[in-house]
């Protein structure tokens, strides 16, 4: 739950974020007639990568138990990983200028005439975010509880759609930066979670026969399939007896990837502090 309720309102905040900046590009240039197509374009997005998520669960549920669905989470599992991490690093990049190259895409739109552009548009933001979602959600469905997961989505979505309409009515100043700083390390959490899942499937085929014994062996205390167990699985990769080679993986993975991540979003805002005090100089000189 904790999990699907980080994802589900990290990914509705940028989505929220990308429609906000659209619609209100919109209001100022005097086109809210234009509102309608960029909802539908919204709305198709949603719909598109709810179905596909379901279609796709449906379809491996009458594998259960089997080595295919087995093969079938391992990948579910990389991939969600490779995703939720590349994104994160790829939104901590681009944040400060996507309103800009939203805007300028709006605008395309609309000197073609194209009302389907924005609707076009829309989807492929929009879109994007859910399908990242749909992936990582089905990633932790295999892993956890269909139930639990369903309820964070559900609460992570409210929560997020709450967040926005804070910040659009209430105007509140809120450090975007640090926020998405501190969801993206508990991405980076939630993703060393499914890597050493992957890396029990792929023991378990017989892919990587290597450091097989177990590090300890909880169950007695903790069992990773109790609902206790299962809230600290999804949240923070706990497992009852991980293998030597989960562990190694687990701790790389984190030591990694969460130091540059942390070094390279600090060393953005560096340069936007500076960026930012060398516009504010000259006005100063000449005031």
């Amino acid at each position: 739950m904790l999990a699907t309720f980080t994802i589900f309102l990290r990914e509705g905040i940028e989505a929220s974020m990308i429609v906000a900046i659209l619609l209100a590009y919109l209001d100022k240039i005097g086109k809210r007639e234009n509102f309608r197509d960029v909802i539908i374009g919204v709305v198709a997005a949603l719909a598109f990568a709810v179905l596909a998520g379901v279609a796709v669960y449906a379809t491996l549920k009458t594998y259960a138990g089997t080595r295919l669905q087995t093969e079938f989470e391992t990948v579910t599992y990389l991939i969600a990983a490779a995703v939720m991490t590349y994104m994160t690093f790829w939104m901590s990049a681009h944040a400060r200028n996507l309103a800009k190259e939203l805007r300028e895409k709006a605008e395309f739109a609309l000197k073609r005439g194209a009302r389907l552009g924005l609707a076009v548009m829309a989807a492929q933001a929009v879109g994007r975010e859910s399908l990242e979602a749909m992936v990582f959600t089905l990633a932790i469905v295999f892993a956890t509880s269909t139930k639990g997961a369903a309820v964070g989505a559900v609460v992570g979505t409210l929560a997020s759609l709450a967040f926005a309409v804070a910040v659009y009515r209430l105007g509140k100043r809120i450090n975007m930066a640090r926020a998405f700083r501190v969801m993206g390390v508990a991405l980076m959490i939630f993703a060393a979670g499914l890597l050493i899942d992957a890396v029990e499937n792929l023991q378990q085929l017989g892919f990587l026969p290597v450091l097989t014994t177990a590090m300890w062996d909880t169950t007695s205390f903790l069992n990773d399939q109790s609902t206790l167990g299962d809230i600290v699985h999804t949240f923070f990769g706990y497992a009852s007896r991980p293998s030597i080679l989960q562990g190694l993986v687990y701790v790389a993975y984190l030591a990694i990837v969460v130091t540059i991540f942390m070094k390279t979003t600090r060393r953005r805002v560096t340069h936007a502090n500076r960026a930012v005090n060398a516009e504010d100089q000259p006005s100063a000189k000449a005031g």
